[in-house]
């Protein structure tokens, strides 16, 4: 039975594979699990079966849960001086920004677990049905994009490190570089990978071959994952955390990630402001959104400082943690990783939000499959006490922050973000676009944004050059962008109301929207 409904996500062929299990009959969860297999082909950068993410799923019937699937750390450590683990520099033009690969980088995936386990509680199609788009392009070959050519270029470095990733990714025309737009992807061993996958599930990857050729991987190339790790890993479901801002109502990542708790937080601070004072773009709405992300990121990095806590980031909701920050906001306010995002919504009001990561990846695949692993544990933002210091057996935080919002004209939303620490305050713009300056939602997500981090100020070209000049007066250390980057995130969102559906692929991450009528 032909479903109708939107998706929207980063390449045109994950969008379509959405869509194309929509036509087929399916629900939301069937097409988001199809859309991730099939951006885990086209978006090789950012998506992968070896990394972690997150779901947020609302049903017809209203049941909101969270599927946690990000990354565990591994049950045994080995001695650092015995691990595979070394810094690669990737350059955003702007800037560079250093990230560390290897096989010590590698933490428990939790991806393939996540798709299997939400489609036997959601999904209403067979797996082999979701994971045929994804086969094809990776047997058949997919032309790369302006988008994808560009973030390969930024991680290249990863890319060529070692010869298995170089004879899949380099250039046939340009030796030495990797894939230029235009050009063929094969993964013929990836499409092999998969049609087991879907034929015999998660098992295949937990406890048999796949399970077994990582573990080896690292036992003689200096990792810490074995067999324990990936018998023992477990999907968790949690109660979204709920947040009431204005007179909407915002679903999110709840802890131990912090990613939507600190989205919450900002929302908090920002209750006290009548925003209809305010214009948007203007020099005094900029430098209070400048500062209350500096408040907001102030308060991730004292609560990880605190020792006694073992999911720091959910006190910084406490009612008078909110009101210390709270105070220092007002004063200052007014003297003035490869992360994806794909959302979902269909005709029987079923949502899925999910954001999954695989970092940059570590440099290699899982022998014989294709499959990039992760370097979770070289990600300076997921190990905010140092790397080497992460606790053994227990879910790595996480920025990401896939969200559902529910306007009080019944207009409902799914959205999320990549994007590093950015992601937060590109979800946080989107939101406050849309809730307090009626924005719709392309507008919402392609105006420009501001990130506020480390005592600099991050600005994207596109705001008025006086709002700019003002700002900029209060905050001496800065970098303003020429256009819109993927720096800024990527935060690709869908909407559903009374007069039909609509969807906005984030420019910013090559996003595309496709609706099926």
């Amino acid at each position: 039975m032909h479903n109708k409904g939107v998706a929207a996500a980063g390449h045109e062929q994950t969008a379509k594979a959405a869509a194309f299990i929509l036509a087929e009959g399916g629900n939301a969860f069937d097409a988001v699990i199809a859309a991730h297999l099939a951006a885990c082909v086209v978006e090789p950068v950012l998506s992968s079966l070896a990394g972690g993410g997150f779901l947020l799923a609302r049903t017809a019937t209203g049941d909101n849960t969270l599927y946690d699937f990000f990354v565990q750390t591994p049950q045994f450590k080995r001695a650092v001086a015995e691990t595979d683990f070394f810094p690669i520099s990737a350059d955003f033009g702007t800037v560079q920004q250093e990230f560390h690969i290897g096989v010590g980088s590698i933490a428990t995936p939790g991806t393939v677990k996540g798709l299997f386990e939400v489609h036997r509680e959601l999904g209403s199609l067979p797996m082999t049905v979701l994971a045929q788009p994804a086969i094809e392009l990776a047997r058949a070959g997919v032309a790369m994009n302006a988008f994808q050519a560009y973030i390969f270029d930024i991680v290249k470095t990863i890319y060529l490190k070692y010869p298995e990733t170089q004879k899949i990714f380099t250039s046939k025309v340009r030796p030495g570089c990797l894939l230029q737009q235009g050009e063929m992807l094969y993964q013929p061993e990836l499409a092999d990978c998969l049609e087991v996958l879907a034929k015999e599930g998660d098992a295949f990857f937990y406890r048999g071959e796949i399970a077994g050729a990582v573990t080896r991987l690292c036992a003689e190339r200096g990792g810490h994952l074995d067999s324990k790790d990936f018998e023992q890993y477990r999907l968790v479901k949690r109660t979204p955390l709920s947040i009431a801002y204005r007179e909407a109502n915002v679903l999110t990542n709840p802890a131990p990630s912090s990613g939507g708790t600190l989205i919450a937080f900002a929302l908090q601070l920002l209750q006290s402001f009548d925003l209809s004072g305010y214009r948007y773009g203007s020099a005094p709405y900029l430098d209070l959104l400048a500062n209350v992300q500096d408040m907001t990121n102030k308060a991730r990095i004292d609560a990880y400082l605190n020792e006694n806590s073992p999911h720091p980031a959910e006190h910084v909701l406490d009612p008078e943690v909110l009101e210390t920050y709270r105070s220092q906001i007002k004063t200052a306010a007014m003297c003035s990783r490869g992360t994806t995002q794909i959302s979902v919504i269909d005709g029987r009001g079923n949502i899925a939000s999910l954001t999954t990561s695989n970092g940059e990846g570590c440099g290699l695949f899982i022998p014989g499959t294709g499959i990039m692993l992760n370097n979770m544990l070289g990600e300076e933002d997921l190990n905010p006490k140092g790397f080497h210091h992460w606790p053994t057996d227990q879910r790595m935080t996480s920025m990401m922050a896939p969200s559902i919002v529910t306007l009080p004209d019944k207009r409902q939303i799914a959205l999320g973000s990549g994007g590093s620490n950015r992601l937060r305050t590109a979800i946080l713009q989107v939101l406050l676009n849309v809730i307090d300056f009626k924005m719709p939602l392309d507008q919402a997500v392609t105006s420009p944004r501001l990130h506020h981090e480390g005592g600099l100020l991050s600005v994207e070209g596109g705001f008025a050059d006086d709002a700019i000049a003002q700002l900029l007066k209060n905050h001496p250390n800065y970098q303003v962008w020429p256009g819109l980057n993927l720096f800024f995130g990527g935060t690709h969102s869908v909407s559903r109301s009374a007069d039909g559906f609509f969807g906005i692929g984030d420019p910013r991450r090559g996003g595309v929207a496709m609706e099926v009528s």
